[in-house]
């Protein structure tokens, strides 16, 4: 039985290493991923990064963030490669300011979620938040948003009415409920109300509910940045996220790994878990499967 026990050990061994000798594109998420409640990158992490791009390995941000809150962690890591931002909404490249890709949300889904969130049962308790030219719109400025400011290093523009700024082409809809029961029943709610074709809905965090364009997430935009840009397939492509949104660029990877702080449902989904943000799991994670 021992025996049998060591064989397949070694047996998984070698198909681990003989993928991870083809991963030539890391992809990483920010939030939970690279950045904990610090809201900073370890020097344990950056410095697992610095070896895989030395070692040939593009490494390249995948985030739910808006792209100016995003550039400081591209600094951070020194990626050559475009910010997919706005669970890939947004597609720009910090190097020469290129907007690669812009897929903004459906007009009329955008004017229904703000009438869906202003409606008497949920106003109380929803914040809007809305982006716009990577800009982030509000009709008020509460103790959430905030909070939400200074983690993301943005200024929120109060306006009256968020319905006036429908015909600039916003990005994202995003719902703030300090409640994560309240978001999983507008969550469920919403899915029922809407077709996948109609808008994508995900979450990066408990209390937040993001909508976008239907034909957008990060999984595609993983797959744009690879394949159309690179020349890569997805075989070659490690990615490692932590939260429901990052599902689809891990799904795409050809080896996934999720944080110890990812929902179950996530965790189980990949080919791998390494310890949570706090614990440097990125690192861990190069360490053990890209640099060992």
């Amino acid at each position: 039985m021992i025996s049998l026990l060591v064989n397949f050990c070694r047996q998984i061994y070698f198909i681990i290493l003989n993928v991870m000798e083809e991963i030539k594109l890391l992809i990483l998420d920010i939030d939970g991923t690279i950045a904990g409640v610090s809201n900073q990158v370890n020097n344990r992490v950056k410095q697992a990064i610095d070896k895989v791009q030395k070692k040939g390995i593009q490494v390249a941000l995948a985030t739910g963030r808006m792209y100016c809150s995003a550039k400081r962690f591209h600094r951070h890591l020194n990626s050559q490669l475009p910010i997919i931002a706005y669970n890939g909404a947004w597609i720009q490249n910090p190097h020469n300011g290129e907007i690669v890709s812009h897929t903004p949300i459906p007009q009329q889904i955008a004017f229904d979620l703000l009438n869906y969130y202003q409606d008497s049962a949920w106003q109380s308790q929803v914040e809007v938040h809305f982006y716009v030219e990577d800009k982030l719109y509000v009709q008020e400025i509460t103790e959430n948003t905030h909070r939400y400011c200074l983690r993301s290093e943005v200024e929120a523009i109060r306006v009256n009415n968020l319905n006036s700024l429908l015909e600039l082409q916003p990005t994202k809809v995003l719902a703030l409920c300090h409640n994560p029961n309240l978001t999983k029943k507008l969550a469920d709610n919403l899915q029922q109300r809407y077709q996948q074709k109609d808008v994508y809905l995900t979450q990066s965090n408990p209390i937040y509910l993001e909508a976008i364009h239907p034909s957008v997430n990060k999984g595609f935009a993983t797959q744009y940045l690879a394949e159309k840009i690179l020349n890569l397939q997805s075989k070659q492509v490690m990615a490692i996220g932590d939260n429901f949104n990052d599902l689809p660029m891990l799904e795409y990877a050809g080896f996934s790994v999720a944080m110890r702080n990812a929902p179950l449902a996530v965790q189980d989904k990949v080919d791998w878990i390494t310890e949570d943000v706090e614990k440097d799991g990125v690192a861990l994670a190069v360490e053990k499967l890209l640099l060992n």
